[in-house]
């Protein structure tokens, strides 16, 4: 079993003063293979008694940020943070008590025993801990982890659960852009970098306790949701999506067009379809230049790569010499 020195267990939250204090003594003091446990509170601009509940309560240290910015700027800031802390694992959880601290050593046994980088809680592991959620939200849940195993062509049963345990290296690799939310981003962008993630089946409640609610409109969150998803195919499968794209338009003027000469080949004539001509020519042309640009978007893919190396090692860097 891998030693973990430090452990930071990172809370993002926004008006949570009911229920942070109460999660805060409820994460485990000791857990078996672990040397120091902190806890990390990063407030996202909360106008009520949030930050008091929490240093009341014994939290290690309290980052804020004002105005209230997004769950997926407040996680990438917490990520950073928790490094800064030292972090060898950051487990992030949520303020509002859904998940049970107590969890955590379940959570990060996985990470201990060397079988992955990320562990995350899943909801839907085992039918006895699938919690009570509206009807819509359950589909929305079960549509978004379809597609993002079909995309990683790994099979998840829940890619929304923000209860997840990080090594120090997926969060060095980790590049995240969506200001909404971070969940399906962090599998799409940690497996293409190699990195396993592995699914932990935890009781969890279906309701939440605090009065934060990022999903004010399931239609919103979805769209919002999607869009975060297909950004990350681009940047992350730029060939691929590009290059699919540019195949089916140039397929769709190829294949009437092609129709059009062998009816012109066997009787002589194009009419009454003259006007696809112009339509089959448009497409193919239109298909060829998308698959030109499928070719220099994976060129730029390279470069991003490149680039994404030296954030790394320069992040390495700077906790090097933090650590000094």
């Amino acid at each position: 079993m891998q030693k973990i020195n430090c452990l930071v267990v990172m809370v993002p939250c926004y008006n949570e003063e009911k229920t942070i204090g109460t999660l805060i003594k409820l994460v485990p003091k000791r857990i078996q293979g672990v040397g120091k446990i902190k806890i990390l509170i990063i407030n996202d601009g909360s106008s009520d008694g949030t930050v008091e509940e929490a240093k009341k309560a014994g939290a290690t240290k309290v980052h804020s940020h004002y105005p209230n910015r997004g769950l997926g700027i407040t996680f990438r800031e917490g990520i950073w943070e928790a490094l800064k802390m030292g972090a060898d694992v950051v487990v992030n959880i949520d303020a509002d008590l859904q998940f049970n601290p107590k969890d955590i050593p379940a959570l990060i046994k996985p990470i201990q025993e060397g079988k992955a980088e990320v562990a995350t809680c899943t909801r839907f592991g085992k039918e006895e801990f699938a919690p009570k959620m509206p009807f819509m939200k359950k589909i929305g849940n079960s549509f978004f982890t379809k597609t993002v195993s079909i995309i990683l062509k790994q099979k998840f049963t829940d890619t929304q659960c923000g209860f997840r345990a990080y090594t120090k290296e997926a969060c060095l690799r980790m590049n995240l852009f969506g200001k909404f939310t971070y969940t399906q981003e962090v599998f799409l962008d940690l497996v293409n970098k190699g990195m396993k993630i592995v699914e932990v089946p935890l009781k969890v409640k279906g309701e939440r306790d605090g009065k934060s609610r990022i999903v004010k409109s399931w239609y919103s969150y979805g769209i919002r949701s999607m869009l975060i998803i297909v950004r990350s195919i681009r940047d992350n499968y730029p060939l691929k999506f590009f290059g699919s794209i540019g195949t089916i338009v140039f397929l769709s003027g190829f294949l009437p067009g092609a129709w059009l000469f062998a009816r012109w080949v066997l009787i002589g004539k194009t009419s009454p379809y003259q006007s696809l001509i112009l339509v089959s020519a448009t497409l193919m042309i239109l298909g060829f230049l998308l698959l030109i640009l499928a070719l220099l978007a994976d060129l730029q893919d390279r470069q991003r790569k490149m680039m994404e190396e030296i954030i790394y090692n320069q992040k390495k860097e700077i906790l090097e010499k933090q650590a000094k």
